[in-house]
């Protein structure tokens, strides 16, 4: 069986952000699969070049998994229109790369947001006759509308017809959250095609004794009560909160934030925090995702923060999971969902989004009380082992396609007797 996927934003081991695409894609792979992916040549995280021609993946290097760059417009940290331009950019190149390189697929898969390359992806299915999955990671355009980045009404309207001719289209709808189940029932969509594979991690990747030594001192953090965000960088990431938690406790020598990633917001937060002398707070950029663990190895707590808008509680976020079976006790200033799971496993401590006051205190708390950090940590990382780990998404993932592919030969066949 051959998938297609077409995801803006598709991340390798060796670059800045979420690999849950490409160990999805190892797990069809070790099964005899095949799996290509169409991705930018520009990073999302960062908005720079990642790979500027059309580039087949060695088997050696990631499973067989064959990954083709598509021209987008280097635009992804502009304001809004420069973004919606490289949105749009990447649809049609990546369109016209399906169509003519890609060759014979069984199943084409698109991903939202954003939601142009989703448009892509059904036109492609639709011309091939073949099953179109589509993957909502986040609810666009809810999201951006709750956040005011969509203000003009008849845009408003444009995006949520597309959103509905896209689940009306879709042969099935494959969501990472418990609650985005609820939200496309409850706009129309049959039950009986949408599948939920929630967002989780590789607890492998993570050393739960490591340390983190060396990053500690490369960074002079040595003797310090480090914690740690890492993650994209943007409007809905909020982290003007962590910069005002610092500011709060900029007296408490014992206590560093370190920011690992970038994105958009990322040159105007650390304007902000040298205009302010957070002498606290220190900034690394984007690194890739398999020296993440060694950046939670050196936390001593680990944070994840959103804007405080209803949307958000329906998320679960990746960076959690990685902070959990990286064995770090979690501060989440999210409510909803992701609440849940803290709280079920009794991994971390819950602040109210926006709320830098109760964040202070927090930090402070876990500051003062190590041992009950270190437990929090013992039970989060115990927690995803059973409930999120990667190699169990993997299987599932495997056989949501197998079933995608077996319906669909089944109804073909049908049509075929008729």
């Amino acid at each position: 069986m051959h998938t297609l996927l077409i995801h803006q934003g598709f991340t390798l081991p060796s670059e800045a952000g979420g690999t849950r695409h490409f160990e999805m894609a190892c797990g069809l792979v070790e099964r005899g699969q095949h799996f290509t992916v169409i991705a930018s040549d520009i990073s999302y995280i960062t908005g720079r070049q990642s790979a500027s021609e059309f580039k087949t993946v060695s088997d050696e290097t990631l499973g067989g998994i064959r990954v083709l760059r598509s021209y987008t417009y280097p635009s992804l940290h502009g304001k809004f229109i420069g973004r919606l331009v490289s949105f749009v950019s990447f649809a049609v190149t990546s369109f016209f790369l399906a169509l003519f390189r890609v060759g014979k697929v069984d199943i084409v898969m698109g991903t939202s947001p954003p939601i142009f390359q989703s448009v892509s992806a059904c036109l492609i299915a639709f011309l091939r006759r073949r099953p179109f999955v589509l993957e909502i990671r986040d609810l666009w355009p809810e999201f951006i509308i709750d956040m005011g980045l969509l203000t003009n009404p008849l845009m408003i309207r444009l995006s949520r017809w597309l959103e509905r001719f896209l689940y009306k289209r879709a042969s099935y709808l494959l969501v990472n959250s418990p609650a985005y189940v609820d939200y496309l029932m409850g706009k129309g969509v049959p039950a009986s095609k949408i599948t939920f594979l929630p967002n989780g991690v590789d607890p492998a990747m993570f050393d739960p004794d490591a340390d983190g030594r060396e990053s500690r001192q490369k960074l002079n953090l040595d003797g310090k009560f480090v914690v740690v965000y890492a993650g994209a960088i943007g409007p809905a990431n909020d982290l003007s909160i962590l910069l005002q938690t610092a500011a709060e406790l900029r007296e408490d020598l014992r206590i560093s934030f370190l920011v690992v990633g970038d994105g958009k917001e990322r040159v105007s937060l650390q304007a902000k925090a040298t205009e302010l002398q957070l002498e606290n707070v220190l900034f690394v950029g984007a690194r890739p995702k398999h020296e993440i663990p060694h950046f939670l190895a050196s936390a001593d707590a680990c944070i994840a923060l959103l804007q405080n808008i209803p949307m958000f509680r329906m998320t679960y976020p990746n960076k959690v999971f990685d902070y959990m079976a990286a064995e770090r006790p979690v501060l989440l200033a999210i409510d909803g969902v992701i609440r849940e799971v803290i709280e079920t496993a009794r991994a971390g401590i819950f602040v109210s989004p926006g709320d830098a006051r109760a964040l202070s205190e927090a930090v402070l708390y876990l500051a003062d009380h190590p041992e009950e950090g270190r437990e929090m940590g013992r039970r989060g990382r115990s927690y995803v082992e059973k409930y999120f780990n990667r190699a169990d998404h993997k299987r599932q993932f495997v056989e949501f396609l197998a079933r995608v592919a077996n319906h669909t030969t089944a109804t073909l066949n049908c049509l075929n007797t008729i």
